[in-house]
């Protein structure tokens, strides 16, 4: 009976250190790690740990010779050592499993960071439906043929009668032919991921004298944000750091060919709370080409440059950091303010929040700089995509404001770039990876 109370007594105090571990700071730390982490060639990984936690690394199956197991209770750091991958595995008491992470290294990268004002022409693949538009028929009634076929706003028209549809003139040209002709129209479009055909018939229009189907569309959109970074050695480069999305119906623009241009800040609409504000921007010798624009993400517009580009505050490539290097505290932002020339602001990193899945809200960043508030209030439209740089090494862009206080906005990680580029796998069996040895201890955070 005795031996029976103790081990109830012990299986009691188990129960509560659990439960008041999963309480606490340490293990909301833990959880914070993504369960993959990607670490770029020479960076440190520190993970605190203490009791009653424990930490050990498994080699991978390839090679269970390459590193023996460890379980340590204090705060370690880990250093690559071979191609490889490691599982970080935590454990409380060493038995329990908590949080287990794998690990990837990728080599050392250096891109030159950008700042500069860009213009950009972006023409959709196919046309965007912006509106609906009545007809105006003989008998002075007005028809909606387009939307009662089904055809909404958001909908992107992809070809009529089978041919590959690039402007809205081209869009006219043909509904026109077809009314005149007495045929019906066959509209392919493409609504989220589905494509869909529509049958209908134009109407003619006693306005225009010409045959319609009631709609407004939209075949491209332009406009000035901020170039991020560039490869010296591969043209490839980075900008705005959003999705360009079409302004009436707010949707993503399927690129299918697009290009940037130098462009000049010619004056800045101050941000204030509820309003945010904006660079008032024009477009130098569009007809000069800086580079394509080969695709539009949720991180922002990508493609080849022509040139490399002079950025006079850093002549040459600096290296890149993971998220998990980056640190709250003070950072700077490239960006234009007045005319081409790029200035450093100073900003402070308020929050980090490690991903495991890309998303552009990795950073929470706060404007400090008393000149950049002067003259601006804050982040305002068109510095999307200034890169922020953080103890030398480029560590992401700037990407949308906060409408209730324009001096703080969000930032989204150089990791999630750099897939865009193709400088990291998208997939999550990556191409380079390291295996990591114990190469010392730190009992506080270091960069």
């Amino acid at each position: 009976m005795k031996n029976s109370r103790y081990r109830s007594l012990l299986g009691m105090c188990l129960a509560v250190l659990i439960v008041a571990f999963c309480f606490s700071p340490q293990f909301r730390t833990i959880y914070e790690f993504p369960p993959h982490m990607r670490i770029i060639e020479g960076e440190v990984a520190l993970f605190n740990v203490n009791f009653p936690l424990t930490l050990s690394v498994e080699p991978d199956e390839e090679d269970q010779s390459a590193l023996p197991k460890y379980a340590l209770s204090r705060s370690v750091f880990l250093e690559t050592l071979k191609l490889r991958t490691a599982t970080i595995q935590f454990k409380l008491l060493g038995i329990i499993p908590i949080r287990t992470v794998q690990v990837d290294v990728l080599p050392t990268i250096k891109l030159v960071p950008g700042g500069h004002s860009i213009g950009v022409v972006l023409h959709s693949r196919g046309v965007i439906v912006v509106g609906n538009s009545p007809v105006s028929t003989n008998n002075e009634q007005y028809v909606t043929p387009a939307k009662d076929a089904g055809i909404t706003v958001g909908d992107v028209i992809l070809s009529i009668n089978d041919i590959p549809v690039q402007s809205d003139s081209q869009v006219a040209e043909i509904i026109d032919n077809t009314g005149r002709q007495q045929e019906i129209l066959k509209i392919l479009i493409k609504r989220g991921e589905e494509q869909i055909t529509i049958n209908l018939k134009p109407v003619l229009c006693n306005d225009t004298k010409r045959y319609r189907v009631g709609l407004f569309v939209r075949d491209s959109a332009a406009g000035v944000g901020t170039l991020s970074f560039y490869d010296p050695k591969t043209h490839a480069y980075g900008a705005l750091g959003h999705v360009i999305t079409d302004s009436d119906t707010n949707q993503p623009i399927d690129c299918a060919q697009g290009k940037i241009v130098s462009a000049a800040v010619s004056g800045i609409q101050h941000g204030k709370r509820g309003q945010p504000g904006e660079k008032i921007g024009v477009f130098i010798d569009e007809d000069h080409l800086l580079g394509n624009i080969q695709k539009n993400t949720k991180f922002g517009i990508y493609g080849q440059l022509h040139d490399n580009i002079a950025n006079d505050l850093y002549s040459e490539a600096i290296p890149v950091a993971s998220m998990n290097q980056v640190q709250t505290g003070p950072a700077e932002i490239l960006t234009v303010v007045d005319g081409q020339t790029i200035e450093r602001f100073k900003i402070e990193i308020q929050k980090v929040n490690l991903q495991e899945y890309p998303d552009g809200k990795g950073l929470v960043i706060k404007i400090t700089d008393p000149i950049l508030l002067e003259k601006t209030g804050g982040i305002v439209q068109g510095m999307s995509g200034s890169p922020i740089i953080q103890n030398g090494k480029l560590v992401g862009a700037v990407t949308h404001v906060f409408v209730h206080d324009p001096t703080r906005g969000y930032g989204c990680f150089i990791d999630w770039m750099l897939m865009e580029i193709g400088v990291v796998p998208k997939s999550e069996k990556q191409s380079a990876r390291k295996l990591f040895t114990f190469s010392g201890f730190f009992m506080e955070n270091t960069y």
